[in-house]
């Protein structure tokens, strides 16, 4: 039955696609013919508005890239520094990518850089590696390809390949927000209303100032690439080319998507979730939406294949929500009759599914051995209040900025520049006009197969409900966590363009207003062309002068300090010693001098995260003796001490590295209300730069600045006083 329903829903899906084509040239004619219009002159002017919409999409990438290329030039004097000076430029994670892509390069073939990727044991003391897998290195790879492959050697330098592909990628990011919000709209008018918004509010929509190579600048121009074929895929009336087109770019870019980032498929599950919703509801062909869940199931399967039979692609949420979907589907498609029981099979096949979505996750969390985000669960426990910890990684978590909620900032600079007033007017009427449409499919009322401008309905349009239910869902992401910003900021870019420049969206409004005035049309036409050229001077006038200014003020970043503990490193120390330290320091020392490390500045493996707390001990209250037996576990063979994390005065007491690690260890008393703190030891950190014995037996300082204090672990302990 399921086969011979499947069948019927394919053979409609190919009537409708000939029958739409059909239909569409003969109703166009009919308009045409009342307007006094020939076919001739509609299809020029229908191809002069895709040519100058294309034109004017690309174009905003394009300036976009380079924007961003002189911004960075202009912030760090990229192209007057030194090799080593440029490097430095890379802090914290993306130091570690940048790092191996520099290996790849260095490799006397493609094949053997990936197996000694593969197989490193030269980037973490006493671990042998799969950074390919771990740290999702397939950008790098294909970075590496295109340098080597294209001949670029002679033509330009790696690093401004490297940074040239991300920028791009950004252009093409840009670019297809502008795509979706014209798909959405009609008019390029909401593109480039779209593009000026991301680019004012670039703090709160991307992370690129801060960190060039990290995953998510990578990703996330495919995911909006995908999100703008899923636009015009989810459209109704679409002619079978342009369907077959939206379906394939779907395809591809998910793929790519899935293999960019580790974290793709959490994000991939929140966009099936709306889709469900959306499915639920019947307000979107199903057929449709069942080719995207099947789109969602082949990705995971690839990129378990491809990511080393990754284990954690098949316990996520992504891939048990799609199969209790498609389990529950044969259920379904006995509901579309507008019966009172189909309505309470509705309410019965959502609680099928998530029933059927969190069982399948629970048992395949069982059955298939796993460590993936184990620590996240923590997380999240802590951070919702359903638990309490002294674990100095957890509490470190906690602290930093972008796993906190939003802070009043972040709203007042989408107040400023009037994204946030008009994303909560058009969420408002779509929201309400969804709701409407819902309420009406509930009484038994079907859809109108097209909807017309006069009807008032917005809500009826599958693609919009998509949107409301995708930016509400990353909303609410974003209002836990503050660096779920980058996410949804975009789109609400996106979301609030389409519905300025939206005719509907004002016709929705005046339907409700029931104005009787003027005629409502003709003023929801000039609202949509008056409103966003308002807006667009607006802007234009006020932030304008200041992107210009950003663009000729010379900045400077200069880390002498770091330059003169690099350059040491390189000439003094011996080629097979490991150095210990702060994760983030140990990324730009594996960048800049090539030397193994004991930690790295990574949060996806339970290891690392031990072993970053270890050796943050460095700044605890520790005997010299316990410091001494962390360091030498790990055949660390000098110690770099940062002056900044030691002599730490941080805006948020509690916070800072070595009051985490005070609480961890139990070095902190809680009497009435305030802490006390206790040990028996002074602070490592301080302790050893006394030069005094016990310290003097254990480690021997061998060079230092204003900044850093770097000192030999003796094999050959000493004890005088």
């Amino acid at each position: 039955k399921m086969s011979s329903g499947a069948a019927d829903l394919r053979q409609r899906k190919k009537q409708n696609c000939t029958e739409s084509d059909k239909m569409a040239p003969e109703e166009r004619n009919k308009e045409n013919s009342k307007l006094g219009r020939s076919p001739k002159y509609m299809l020029i002017q229908r191809f002069a508005k895709l040519f100058f919409g294309c034109l004017a999409a690309v174009t905003s990438g394009m300036m976009y890239a380079v924007y961003l290329s002189t911004y960075h030039e202009r912030k760090f004097w990229f192209s007057s520094r030194q090799e080593l000076e440029r490097e430095i430029t890379f802090q914290g994670d993306s130091a570690i990518y940048y790092s191996f892509y520099k290996e790849l390069l260095k490799a006397p073939s493609f094949e053997r850089g990936v197996y000694e990727l593969t197989h490193n044991n030269k980037t973490i003391s006493l671990k042998t590696i799969n950074a390919v897998q771990q740290m999702t290195l397939y950008p790098e790879l294909i970075a590496s390809v295109l340098y080597q492959a294209s001949g670029s050697e002679e033509v330009i330098e790696p690093v401004y390949f490297y940074i040239g592909i991300v920028f791009g990628l950004q252009g093409i990011y840009v670019t297809a927000l502008f795509v979706t919000s014209w798909v959405m709209s009609g008019t390029w008018l909401a593109g480039m209303l779209t593009v000026a918004w991301f680019i004012i509010n670039r703090t709160d929509t991307t992370r690129i100032d801060y960190s060039i190579p990290s995953r998510e600048n990578w990703a996330l121009p495919y995911f909006a690439c995908q999100v703008a074929a899923l636009t015009g895929y989810l459209k109704k009336n679409l002619n079978c080319s342009a369907e077959k087109f939206c379906y394939l770019l779907v395809n591809a870019s998910t793929y790519t998507f899935m293999m960019m980032w580790e974290y793709s498929h959490y994000l991939l599950f929140v966009q099936a979730v709306s889709l469900f919703l959306l499915d639920s509801f019947a307000l979107a062909q199903t057929e449709k939406v069942h080719e995207v869940y099947r789109i969602y199931l082949f990705s995971v399967i690839v990129g378990y294949l491809l990511q080393f039979e990754n284990s954690a692609l098949l316990v996520s949420p992504l891939l048990s929500l799609v199969v209790a979907l498609m389990l529950s589907k044969s259920l379904q498609m006995n509901m579309k009759k507008s019966t009172f029981v189909s309505r309470l099979l509705k309410i019965m096949y959502i609680y099928l599914v998530l029933t059927v979505a969190v069982t399948l996750n629970f048992l395949l969390k069982i059955f298939i051995p796993h460590k993936e985000n184990e620590h996240l669960l923590k997380f999240i426990e802590v951070k919702l209040g359903l638990n309490t910890t002294k674990n100095f990684t957890m509490n470190w978590l906690l602290c930093q900025e972008s796993l906190r909620a939003p802070s009043q900032d972040f709203f007042l600079r989408l107040t400023q520049s009037s994204l946030l007033p008009f994303y909560i007017l058009v969420l408002i009427i779509c929201l309400f006009s969804v709701t409407q449409v819902i309420f009406r499919r509930i009484c038994g009322e079907p859809l109108k197969e097209t909807v017309k401008l006069e009807d008032g309905r917005i809500g009826e349009r599958p693609e919009i409900v998509y949107h409301v239910i995708h930016t509400i869902l990353l909303g609410c992401l974003a209002m836990c966590l503050e660096g779920m910003k980058y996410l949804w900021t975009p789109y609400v870019c996106m979301l609030a363009a389409f519905g300025v420049c939206s005719p509907e969206l004002w016709m929705t409004l005046f339907k409700w207003l029931r104005l009787k005035a003027v005629h409502p049309i003709l003023l929801a036409l000039i609202l949509s062309m008056a409103v966003p050229t308002i807006i667009g001077f607006s802007l234009w006038k006020e932030f304008f002068p200041r992107i210009m200014t950003e663009l000729t003020e010379l900045q400077e970043f200069y880390d002498p300090d770091t330059v003169e503990l690099m350059t040491w490193i390189k000439r003094q120390a011996p080629v097979a010693a490991v150095f210990a330290g702060s994760p983030q320091l140990m990324g730009v020392i594996k960048l800049c001098t090539g030397w193994t490390v004991s930690s790295l500045p990574l949060y996806n493996d339970d290891d690392l995260l031990k072993r970053n707390e270890n050796i943050y001990q460095i700044y605890s209250k520790r005997s010299a003796e316990d410091i001494y037996k962390i360091l030498t576990s790990y055949k660390a063979n000098f110690l770099v001490i940062e002056d900044s994390i030691c002599n730490e005065v941080g805006p948020v007491r509690g916070c800072r590295v070595k009051d985490l690690l005070d609480i961890a260890n139990g070095h902190v008393v809680c009497e009435e209300g305030d802490n006390y703190a206790y040990s028996k030891y002074g602070r490592f950190c301080h302790e050893i730069k006394m030069n005094y014995s016990p310290y003097v037996n254990y480690f021997t300082r061998v060079y230092w600045n204003r900044s850093y204090f770097v000192y030999r672990i003796n094999t050959v302990i000493s004890f005088q006083s």
